[in-house]
């Protein structure tokens, strides 16, 4: 034992000195760029406000060389930037050499990553030094002053000026606005100046730090091969343009909103660069070709190999049906393509989660907390190659996590996902929460009731709680990843209690043939409501709404409509959705109050088997619940199609409210193996998912093209609908099912939405 202390000593004595730079002063000469010089400031006031330490400028270095040089210098590749320590030149301690003012400020947040930062204390690792610049020349993040996002409208200048040094600490060189600021989306109860005059002050802003500065601003008009119509568009847009003090590029999506025709839209865009250029000569207009279908996308390339010269460049966003590496192989190679990806949303959106258990989907909803560093590493790697860089789609600070990722991947698309969590947690938390981010990815991942890490991860960040100091607990991003903690947790303990109360209620509902239909819906029923009136988990629940009022207080996040003004449910609001039932308790009292209604007993307890039989597919069926990851073994995945969708609010059974898509024309697939060749079947399918895809008629079809039906409309209320499967689909034993959907020629392109499939082998008939 003495030998192996005596080693472990000799290990730490080893291990290089701490460089202390508390009494350490900036080195910067006059001549620095103005941006550079906000870099300074920036690399001054952070530190300060970690560490109560100081750091004065001066021009010259002093004579003890306790200081850190600041300069620009050639000979490295545009923002890139070189950091040293020891004694380089000019007799400093640490040099930060920027190969311009954009290397400075990038190479300030490197530094201010990599600093060991306490109060009263600022050191840096003996003997580190570095040289890096960006893979990616655009990496930039939406961070829109509207109504509709979940946190931004509440911000003020001061506000939006530390998330863009935040975001910029990681390598991000961009800042994307939506709107224009002069449109009609003023209404948010939170905003704190009108929309145009933010617009302008961040415009101002990344004029100060050197950062590029574009505006998300849709072409809505029905017609714009109307020349009155172009012409007050135009005249619209040229004051937009002028109100901004700093205007680098115009980001036009060509649907989602906004749907016209290419060969019309393209001219149109073209007298609009005119119009930008006119008052911001060097800016230029980027369009993407999102929602269009084959036949719009064909002409949209056809436009493109005209040698638009007016083009800035186009974006591959979300509902682009084509994949990043086709999009790439039919734009002409010399026009740039930018990446739109969405990072802020969990589902109906570009990246949804396969295996996410429903319950997450009832309570969470479209617009969570959601930390995904795994996944966002793997969408980047396969998304990124062949674009220019990426500007975000966010619509708040919930994805704050997936945006440092991706800032950090752009920069370098080797970086570790774990290192940059440890930056990450070192330069905004001083608490190590690196796994606990981790861990939070693993909660979403496949189903929810069995997970054991939940507890785990949620016992995680207690002990950080219990560690943290004031100011660290008053911290949001800390807040937010208690508030996911804390959440997960509550969800997985009331969807095992309530499970297990519909389970007894159940049990009631097997014994109606002893004790009569009326007594037992009235006992079954109120088992159902111990969810209510004996609820589980309170601790928890309290702590979730505590989190949610220091959110809304320090950050200005919308966790609920009534409570925060959140612009609606979907907007992140979870504490509107965290008591969603998560077993059937309303679709099981509604159909009571059907069944009592019934003339005689023995409909009664014939429509209670009915309802407790409802997913048995009888001798030889087979059942499926698309929208259950843990419960459709005849799915047949296909890449994107397929993809798991939600529509929370839907009236019915749990399995309704979730669903699988077709999507960007791929078919929804199901194959069976083993079935009776000389047997008939007959297929029950239930079309759930959202009322606004019923327009679009759905078509199934068997094998190779044999038809079980034709195009039609998603019955509304949705309800089970069935058919019989031809004969000759079935001879081999082997059967394969494929649903889609007829799609406009511009929209969102979410397909057929297929909740529940039964196949039923016909006994008689």
């Amino acid at each position: 034992m003495k030998s192996i202390l005596l080693f472990a000593a000799a290990a730490l004595a080893a291990l290089p000195a701490p460089l202390s730079l508390e009494r350490a002063r900036i080195v910067a000469g006059p001549s620095l760029p103005p941006a550079a010089k906000k870099a300074v400031a920036m690399l001054i006031e952070e530190v300060e406000r970690r560490t109560l330490v100081h750091w004065s400028v001066q021009t010259s270095a002093p004579e003890d060389g306790n200081c850190l040089s600041i300069a620009v210098a050639a000979g490295m590749p545009a923002e890139g930037y070189r950091i040293k320590t020891g004694a380089p030149q000019p007799g400093c301690r640490v040099a930060l050499t920027g190969a311009d003012a954009r290397g400075v400020l990038f190479g300030a947040g490197r530094l201010l990553r990599e600093l060991r930062m306490s109060r009263g204390s600022v050191s840096l690792p003996e003997g580190w030094n570095i040289e890096s610049a960006p893979k990616y020349p655009v990496r930039g993040h939406q961070i829109g002053y509207r109504s509709t996002n979940n946190t931004y409208d509440a911000w003020s200048v001061a506000e939006y000026e530390q998330y863009i040094r935040d975001m910029a600490v990681f390598g991000s060189n961009t800042v994307e606005l939506t709107g224009t600021g002069m449109d009609s989306d003023g209404r948010s109860p939170h905003f704190r100046m009108s929309a145009l005059r933010m617009h302008q002050e961040i415009s101002r802003l990344t004029a100060e730090y050197g950062l590029d500065f574009s505006i998300w601003l849709p072409a809505t008009k029905k017609n714009y091969a109307d020349p009155d119509i172009a012409a007050k568009e135009l005249r619209a847009w040229e004051a937009a343009f002028r109100a901004l003090p700093k205007l680098d590029a115009v980001f036009v999506p060509g649907g989602d909103p906004g749907h016209t025709e290419p060969r019309i839209l393209m001219p149109f865009l073209e007298k609009a660069t005119a119009v930008l250029k006119s008052v911001h000569p060097n800016a230029g207009i980027w369009v993407s070709p999102q929602g269009m279908d084959d036949g719009w996308i064909a002409q949209f390339y056809a436009e493109l190999r005209k040698n638009p010269k007016w083009l800035a460049g186009v974006v591959h966003g979300p509902w682009v049906r084509v994949t990043m590496p086709e999009f790439r192989k039919n734009v002409p190679s010399h026009i740039p393509i930018r990446l739109y990806p969405d990072i802020t949303h969990t589902l109906r959106c570009q990246y949804p989660l396969s295996d996410w258990d429903p319950a997450f989907a009832i309570t969470q909803g479209r617009e969570p907390i959601n930390p995904l560093p795994v996944r966002m590493t793997e969408w980047f790697g396969k998304y990124a190659p062949g674009s220019v860089g990426f500007v975000s789609y966010s619509d708040g600070s919930n994805d704050d996590v997936n945006k440092i990722i991706w800032s950090a991947l752009a920069w370098d698309p080797s970086a570790d996902s774990k290192a940059t969590l440890r930056e990450f947690s070192r330069y905004f938390l001083n608490l190590d929460a690196t796994e606990g981010i981790f861990g939070l990815e693993q909660n979403w991942q496949g189903p929810l009731e069995g997970n054991a890490g939940v507890g785990q991860v949620l016992a995680r960040f207690q002990d950080l709680e219990a560690r943290a100091t004031p100011v660290e607990k008053r911290n949001w991003r800390f807040q937010q990843l208690l508030y996911r903690a804390y959440s997960d947790a509550y969800t997985q303990r009331r969807l095992r209690y309530e499970r297990g109360l519909e389970e007894e209620a159940r049990r009631e509902l097997a014994g109606a043939e002893t004790s009569g239909a009326g007594p037992a819906m009235d006992e079954a029923e109120r088992v159902l409501h111990r969810a209510v009136t004996e609820r589980v988990g309170m601790d928890l629940r309290t702590r979730i709404f505590a989190l949610a009022e220091g959110l809304f207080q320090g950050l200005g996040a919308q966790f609920s409509v009534k409570m925060y003004g959140a612009a609606g449910w979907e907007r992140g609001a979870t504490l509107d959705t965290v008591d969603n039932p998560l077993n059937n308790r309303p679709w099981l009292l509604t159909k009571f109050d059907e069944i009592r209604k019934l003339e005689n007993e023995p409909k009664r307890l014939a429509a209670i088997h009915e309802l407790l039989h409802r997913e048995d597919p009888g001798p030889g069926g087979y059942y499926d619940d698309l929208g259950d990851p843990a419960r459709q073994p005849h799915f047949v995945p296909d890449g994107e199609a397929g993809q798991q969708g939600y529509a929370e609010n839907l009236p019915g059974p749990l399995a309704w409210i979730s669903h699988a898509n077709s999507w960007k024309g791929r078919p929804i697939r199901m194959r069976y193996t083993g079935l009776d060749p000389d047997a008939e079947y007959r297929l029950r399918v239930v079309y759930g998912g959202e009322a606004v895809a019923q327009e679009q008629p759905i078509s199934l079809t068997a094998n190779d093209g044999i038809v079980v039906h034709g195009p039609m409309k998603k019955p509304l209320p949705i309800r089970p609908v069935e058919f019989d499967i031809p004969r000759e689909a079935t001879r081999t034993g082997a059967l394969e099912l494929r649903w889609e959907r007829e799609e406009p020629p511009s929209g969102r392109l979410r397909g057929a939405q297929v909740s529940e499939v039964w196949l039923i082998k016909k006994t008689g008939p």
